[in-house]
């Protein structure tokens, strides 16, 4: 049976998390995009020492902020990343390791009280499958947080021109050897990200709307945080995006009900209960 993996998906991503291991991620402000990311999130359901799963942990820095939360927090990603991971979390004893694909990790169907999985459903190639592999897992009534690529339905022809420019520029860089495309990568978190966020963060410091404007989300994040996000932009070769309409779809097709939406980025973030 074969793999609902990208292989050269899941090396590009081994190689991205051995460079960018979030080490030099300052506490704040990974609380800050943990927050954003879980804003949604229904705490309140989960029971005292609750068991769920992260997906595509990669280097573990959501892992790391769940694990204080949680009972017991199984970590799986079919990438090199998961050693990584583990180091990360070394001094945590409720935490497992899974250097497995979304189709083959062995945890029993319906025994766990949540799981989440951001940006990484968008990376294998049958999406819809994957989020039903996720659904088996979960015991009904438990939540499931999901992170996936917007199709950019509601941005201006304009911003949808940049975004097809920059999908572009991801086909020809993604394919290049792990040194220039670090390089290259690390040139356009200076040159484009930068300007764009900061430009974005003065012009909201004048009482102007910024959501319009790209990259405007990372106007309050560090350096080191758009040069992790513009190899994952730029580096990976596959890479889908689905409108708000289609991941209400996929989420109903996987037994989740009660769906709920980020108001605001990153987009979009859905939660959904298992019915």
């Amino acid at each position: 049976m074969k793999k609902n993996i990208d292989r050269a998906t899941v090396d590009s991503f081994g190689d991205e998390w051995g460079r960018f291991n979030q080490a030099d991620l300052s506490s704040k402000e990974a609380q800050e995009i943990f927050d954003q990311y879980f804003s949604i999130f229904p705490w309140e359901s989960l029971p005292k020492n609750a068991e769920g799963f992260d997906l595509g942990c990669g280097s573990g820095r959501w892992a790391k902020i769940m694990i204080k939360k949680v009972g017991h927090l199984h970590c799986i990603d079919p990438s090199n990343a998961i050693e990584i991971a583990r180091e990360s979390l070394l001094g945590f004893s409720n935490a497992s390791f899974y250097k497995k694909s979304v189709d083959e990790f062995s945890l029993p169907i319906n025994s766990q009280d949540f799981g989440y999985s951001l940006g990484v459903l968008h990376h294998v190639p049958d999406t819809a499958g994957a989020l039903k592999e996720c659904a088996s897992l979960l015991k009904p009534g438990a939540p499931f947080l999901m992170y996936l690529y917007y199709a950019l339905e509601d941005k201006s022809f304009f911003y949808k021109f940049l975004w097809r420019c920059s999908d572009f520029m991801r086909k020809i860089i993604c394919r290049l050897p792990s040194g220039p495309k670090h390089f290259i990568t690390d040139l356009i978190a200076a040159i484009i990200y930068f300007p764009f966020a900061k430009g974005s963060l003065i012009i909201e410091k004048v009482g102007l709307n910024v959501s319009n404007i790209p990259l405007s989300f990372y106007r309050n994040c560090s350096f080191y945080t758009m040069r992790t996000d513009s190899r994952d932009r730029f580096g990976t070769p596959l890479e889908q995006r689905f409108t708000k309409d289609e991941i209400h779809g996929l989420m109903e097709d996987a037994g989740f009900k009660n769906i709920v939406f980020n108001s605001s980025e990153p987009r979009w973030c859905v939660v959904g209960i298992k019915s």
